[in-house]
This record gives C-alpha cells, sequence and structure tokens, in this order.
C-alpha cells in the first residue's frame, strides 16, 4: 500500500468555512483537496492500494481509504464539501476512536506526532523535501508512507519528529513542487519501477 500525509497548518478544525473561499478563509484548504485528488485519482478510475491523511491544525485527521471510497471527483469544491461534512461529525471522534461519516473516510482526534507514529507502524515513513536524496537514486520501499506539508514548511517540532520517524528524506526533482505535484511525481515514480519501467 501506498500512503500520504499531508499536513495542513491553517486549516480550520471547524465546519465553519465558505466552499467559496477555500484558498483564502479556509486555510488553503485548497492545497490540500488537490492533494487528496492526486492521491487517488486515476482517468476514470481511483487508486484502491492507497492510504491518504490529512491532519487539519494539529489538531484531527482526515483519513480517506482507496479501497472504501465512493464518488470522489477531481474539482476542489466537490473535495471541500467532503471535509466539511466531515467535520461536522467531529463530536463523534473520541479520543483515538474514529468516526466514520462516509464510505472510505475517517476523523479522528489526533495530531501530527499520533499521526506519524501509526503510519510508521503500517509502513516505511518517507519525508519529501528538497533538501533530501534524489528519488532516482533511493531505495524506495513496497510500503512508502511519504509525509510532505502543504504551503507552509514543516515547523521545527514536526521537523524533529520527522527526524525521529522517518528512514528517508527524499526529494522529488530538482525545483520545488507543490504539495499535489509532489504526490503525482511520487506515483508516477512507483508505477515506473524508479523511471526504469514504461
Amino acid at each position: 500500500m501506498r500512503q500520504f500525509i499531508i499536513i495542513g497548518h491553517e486549516v480550520p478544525t471547524t465546519p465553519d468555512f465558505s466552499l467559496d473561499d477555500t484558498a483564502g478563509g479556509a486555510g488553503r484548504l485548497d492545497v490540500l483537496c488537490r492533494c487528496v485528488t492526486g492521491a487517488f485519482l486515476l482517468s476514470h478510475s481511483i487508486r484502491s492500494d492507497v492510504r491518504c491523511r490529512v491532519v487539519l491544525s494539529d489538531s484531527y485527521t482526515i483519513r480517506f481509504e482507496g479501497s472504501e471510497l465512493r464518488g470522489l471527483h477531481p474539482d476542489e469544491r466537490s473535495t471541500a464539501a467532503r471535509i466539511k461534512s466531515t467535520l461536522e461529525h467531529r463530536d463523534r471522534a473520541i479520543g483515538h476512536m474514529e468516526a466514520n461519516p462516509s464510505p472510505g473516510v475517517y476523523l479522528s482526534r489526533v495530531g501530527v506526532e499520533t499521526t506519524l507514529t501509526n503510519a510508521a507502524e503500517e509502513g516505511t515513513v518517507i519525508e519529501l523535501h528538497e533538501d533530501g536524496q534524489p528519488i532516482g537514486a533511493s531505495d524506495l520501499p513496497t510500503d512508502p508512507v511519504f509525509v510532505l506539508s502543504d504551503h507552509r514548511d514543516f515547523t521545527e517540532t514536526e521537523a524533529t519528529l520527522l527526524s525521529e520517524t522517518a528512514t528517508q528524506r527524499v526529494r522529488l526533482g530538482p525545483r520545488r513542487l507543490h504539495a499535489d505535484q509532489a504526490i503525482t511525481v511520487a506515483h508516477h515514480c512507483l508505477d515506473t519501477n524508479g523511471y526504469t519501467e514504461f
């Protein structure tokens, strides 16, 4: 299974935001929506072997399961609407017990540290960072968990947690990419076995 963890630093943790302003008033929720669709969507199909976690302001984590997801569309607005409706069920997320408001979507009251710890038990954590080793020169595991940030850099606390959790720090190319673009490039690298099979 491939996994992605996207850390959102300014995203609201309540559903009180407008779907008409996901790039401003909703703390760049547009970035996270593009990451979710980039993690799962193919042309006319969905990647069922992918898990994606979105951490909201170090307070909540939304987990998306490709094998269970239904009705995921490529537009940002419908993904933002799904996140908004998921947050409407936040009272059902008690401790580490998840709420499951729709097929393949789970909400828990955990932040970055617990999310990384849980992911490390399921796969090999890899930090995506422009100062990392080139991905083509890296031996990628069969169960990668790629961790990336939204439009902000990792905080000092997050960087420390990643240094303790991640086994590799990998860069995807010579230039900085948007988070959703990074997910697409990581998928392509894995799909082509490090750009050796097409």
